[in-house]
Order: structure tokens, then sequence, then C-alpha cells
């Protein structure tokens, strides 16, 4: 765990900022509040960077001493026995899940400060200057009450390469599996494989096949009671056992371990499609700088499922410890990092999603947008496939057998329902 300290004081005529460097930490003097805010960002990650000069503005701005202790995703192992032990933390963030579901006791509620204005809202109570998709989608979770502030939004979609996709003919995206087929079969005309996976996602590319074959709450029963008997566990099979024979699936996803397909097929421009979420081009774009990125929802693929409008959204979110002692000082905080120049600089920088509402979407996430606005379902990240780890692991056996030829339909219906 890495701690950078950044304190500054405001003075009572000016704001007086002392920086003192001693032992890999940086501090200033401060005189005024003072907030300790736990990150799960590392700082070197761009997120971090952004968070790191966004809040040493925000001390010039307020007077409001603010300490990052940048914990990256060992928050997840730190935090809890920190809260435990009365540790004094005021401000912390993760998924939108998680600080809900592990972290839940400790949240202050937030509608009250919601409900005000904020120097950068425009006049307007800040939760109208923010994703209402978000806020209602944690208001919901938390049984009707807001308790965390989502940012850098997410959506789980067809990421693509736009240039393949203009080399292939093909003109608009594909909205029904008809089209997606014809856009398969264009794009290996030109030898570019249409498809591939890494064995990080397997799990929720069969997950978002069985919602679009059967629903959300069927895809979400099989998944809780184990149950791989039905005949749609067929139908997937047949789907892309043919897929695979008419070369639609890389052959390599079958033994592609994270982050493989991602950065030795789609940045290399060998493969157009990847259903993933919209944190990929910021994945790798260290390998594809000048890739032009296109998104759209996974296809409806049978009327007995749910569509295009249905979709894995979600976030990271700030939390208030209930114990602190300055709660509207928090908020002030999260305000600023969640709306104006800084929800801005976030997404550019990590090319990632805004959550203000007149904040711009960095160009290659534009089409994303789109999906995310039409999206007015939410399914579970993976379809619930993920919960089990024991079929999680079935999935990417079995499904690694279908595409490689080394098993059928059958064998893959047979092999889901051990």
């Amino acid at each position: 765990m890495r701690r950078i300290r950044f304190i500054t004081c405001a003075v009572i005529l000016i704001v007086c900022m002392v920086s003192v460097f001693a032992g890999g930490s940086k501090e200033s003097v401060a005189s005024g509040p003072k907030l300790v805010y736990w990150s799960m960002w590392n700082e070197a990650e761009p997120q971090g960077r952004v968070i790191g000069e966004a809040i040493e503005a925000f001390t010039a701005e307020t007077g409001i001493a603010v300490e990052v202790v940048f914990n990256g995703r060992e928050i997840r192992k730190t935090l809890q026995p920190a809260l435990e032990a009365g540790e004094v933390i005021d401000i912390f963030d993760e998924d939108i899940e998680r600080v809900l579901n592990v972290w839940g006791k400790y949240l202050l509620p937030l509608d009250e400060f919601a409900s005000k204005t904020y120097p950068t809202t425009g006049g307007k109570p800040y939760r109208d200057v923010i994703s209402k998709t978000l806020v209602d989608l944690t208001t919901n979770l938390a049984g009707g009450t807001l308790k965390n502030i989502p940012y850098q939004p997410f959506i789980f979609v067809t990421m693509y390469n736009k240039d393949l996709f203009e080399k292939a003919g093909i003109s608009k995206v594909p909205q029904t599996w008809n089209e997606f087929l014809t856009a398969c079969e264009k794009l290996v005309a030109i030898g570019v494989t249409p498809l591939t996976v890494d064995d990080a996602y397997m799990a929720a590319f069969f997950g978002y096949n069985m919602v679009r074959l059967v629903g959300i709450e069927e895809t979400a029963r099989m998944a809780k009671e184990n149950d791989f008997s039905g005949p749609q566990v067929l139908e997937f099979g047949k789907i892309w056992e043919e897929m695979a024979r008419k070369g639609y699936m890389s052959k390599k996803a079958a033994s592609n371990i994270y982050p493989a397909g991602q950065v030795e097929e789609i940045a290399q421009g060998k493969v157009a499609m990847y259903l993933n979420g919209t944190w990929l081009p910021n994945e790798i774009k260290g390998n594809a700088p000048n890739m032009r990125w296109g998104a759209f929802s996974w296809p409806t693929i049978s009327p007995n499922g749910d569509g295009a409008e249905a979709n894995n959204f979600g976030g990271q979110s700030f939390a208030i410890n209930k114990n602190t002692k300055y709660p509207a000082e928090a908020f002030q905080l999260i305000v600023w990092l969640t709306t104006g120049k800084w929800d801005t600089e976030l997404a550019a920088e990590s090319l990632g999603v805004p959550m203000g509402t007149e904040s711009q979407w960095p160009l290659e996430l534009a089409e994303a947008k789109k999906a995310l606005d039409n999206t007015t379902k939410r399914m579970a990240w993976a379809g619930n496939m993920e919960d089990n780890p024991d079929i999680n692991a079935k999935i990417k056996e079995n499904f690694a057998k279908l595409i490689t030829g080394s098993i059928n339909a059958e064998g893959f219906a047979a092999g889901m329902r051990k």
C-alpha cells in the first residue's frame, strides 16, 4: 500500500500552500478540515494521476485538506479491518455493489447532500447533473436510499474495430442476429476473424448469450440452481459450433489466457470484435494507440430472451464513512471529482465514461453512450455465471472444447449438465 499525502492549509484571508517532500510522501500544512480518502487506484494509473491532480486543485480552491491513501485493488483486503479498527477514513471507493454489499454498514446516507447545489453544478441540484441511470441503479440496490455516488461508469457491449468494419463494407452496426452473421461473413471474406474472447470473459460471454436466448430471470435461475439441463444450452452449443466451423470465432480463443485475446488479436487488428466492457480501449491503448473504436449491444438472438435493451452496466463509486467528522466537506470533494473539469479529465485520461450529464465522452466511447442510453434493463455481471466458481470452470472447459471442435453441441450440453 502506498501513501501519498496531499495536505494543504486555508489561512484566514488567503490560501497558503506549503509543500514539504520527505520520505517518499508529499505534504503541506493545513489548519482547516482534513479529509482522509482511501482510494482503490494506484497512483500511477490514469485514474490515480487525475484524482491526485484534482484533489490538489480542490484543496487550493476550498482550503480543505485531503490525505489520499492509494491502496490499489488491495483495498478489498485492507479497508474492512481498518474500518473495524476505527481508523480515521472519511471517503473510500470501489465498485458499486462491493461498496454496498461489503461495507454497507459503514455508509452515510447521501440523499440530502445530493439534493443541494454546488459551485460546479450550474445552479442545479447535484443529482440532476449526474447520470440518472447510475444513481437509480445504486439507489435501488441500496433499497431506496442513496448511499454511494457512482463514477467511472461502464457498460458491457460489443467493442469493435471501425477500420476493419469499413474495410469489410459493413455500413452499420448489427441490430439483429442475422445482421450480425452477415457482418461476420464479410469480415471473414477480407481475412479478418470476427470474434475472440479470453478465459477471463468466457463466463460473461456465455451469460450474455443465455440472456439473449432465455432472458435475465431464467439465466439467473440457471446459475443459482446450477441447472444446465434446458434446451437453451444445446441451442447455444449449436450456434457456437457453427460459428467456430465458419471461422467466426478465433481458434486462439480456446487457449487465450487474459489478456492475450485483447493484446495479441484485437490490438493487432487480427480480430474485429470483442464482447467486453468500455474499459477495453483504455486497457490496450498502449498496444493500439490509433484504433478507431465502435460499440454496440450484443444483438438479439431469440424472441424468448431479452434483447439489446438489456445489458450489464455499473461503475466505481464513492462512499462516505458514517463516522466522519466532516460529511459536508467529504461530499463537496465527491461533487468536485464527478462534475465539470475533473469528471471530463478523468474520462479523457482513462478513456472512460464521465459521470456528469454535461461532461464530454471520449470519442472512443461515443457509440457506447448510445448503447447505455438505450439500456432499460440491467443484467447481473456475467448473467450470474461467475457467482459459482464451479460453473465458471465448466463453461471455460466446455466452451474451449466446443470452439476447437473436440466436442460438438451435444457434447457441450452434456458437459454443462455435469
